[in-house]
């Protein structure tokens, strides 16, 4: 499976909802993205087949290493690239949703050279 945006979205939610939860479950997931439940079990089965998750008996998910690496990654680009547009003065949902779609394109030399930057 080629990392593509939606399964960063997926590994990086996962993160996200593991930081308030004991267990994060497939319908914590459809609540966070507001998706079906097949659509989101379809999804995970293809993160698990490629080693980005493992779901345990009780429907468990945790990220491997391999997944949270991705995860954590993702994350902190999201962070970073919300603030960095929100201190340039674009609104903070505006600043969030670009955020989302940018972490994904920019290149690991460009937004470490933006951090350097900017931070």
């Amino acid at each position: 499976m080629k990392m593509q945006e939606s399964a960063q979205d997926y590994l990086e939610s996962i993160l996200i909802l593991s930081q308030t939860r004991e267990h994060v479950r497939a319908t914590d997931i459809c609540g966070y993205f507001g998706y079906s439940r097949p659509t989101v079990s379809i999804f995970l089965k293809q993160l698990k087949e490629n080693g980005y998750v493992d779901i345990d008996v009780n429907k468990y998910i945790r990220l491997t290493d391999k997944g949270l690496d991705i995860a954590k990654d993702m994350y902190e680009r999201h962070q970073f690239l919300t603030e960095l547009f929100i201190r340039i003065g674009v609104p903070k949902d505006i600043a969030a949703k670009d955020a989302c779609r940018v972490e994904h394109y920019v290149s690991k030399e460009t937004f470490e050279a933006m951090k350097e930057h900017f931070s």
